[in-house]
């Protein structure tokens, strides 16, 4: 059996419902973010790898490269990771990826 409250104290309130929906939806954005976040992460980490593979780089190097050609380019990293993952796979680079690309393998020489 509870016990019952003191005379002159109200029983603590609880969080409200629409308190939790709130929190909830905060958390489901935030898993969201996180995930995209996770999956970009992976693509950036593949990029540099084929970077290293191919133009012999350190991985620093290798990062560093897709910095500057994202940059230079006014590309969001990632799309320039998945651009590289795709041209070690046989796709072309745009013309401005490759010519910036160049520039910043030459750099690092």
């Amino acid at each position: 059996m509870a016990s019952p409250t003191p005379p002159g104290r109200e029983p603590a309130a609880g969080p409200r419902v629409d308190d939790l929906v709130q929190e909830v939806e905060r958390l489901r954005v935030e898993v969201e973010q996180l995930q995209r976040a996770v999956a970009s992460h992976a693509v950036v980490d593949q990029a540099i790898g084929v970077l290293v593979t191919m133009a012999k780089i350190s991985t620093q190097d290798g990062f560093t490269v897709l910095r500057e050609v994202s940059q230079h380019t006014n590309t969001k990293l990632s799309s320039i990771a998945e651009q590289i993952i795709e041209h070690a796979r046989g796709a072309a680079l745009p013309e401005t990826v490759l010519a910036e690309l160049h520039r910043a393998l030459a750099r690092r020489r």
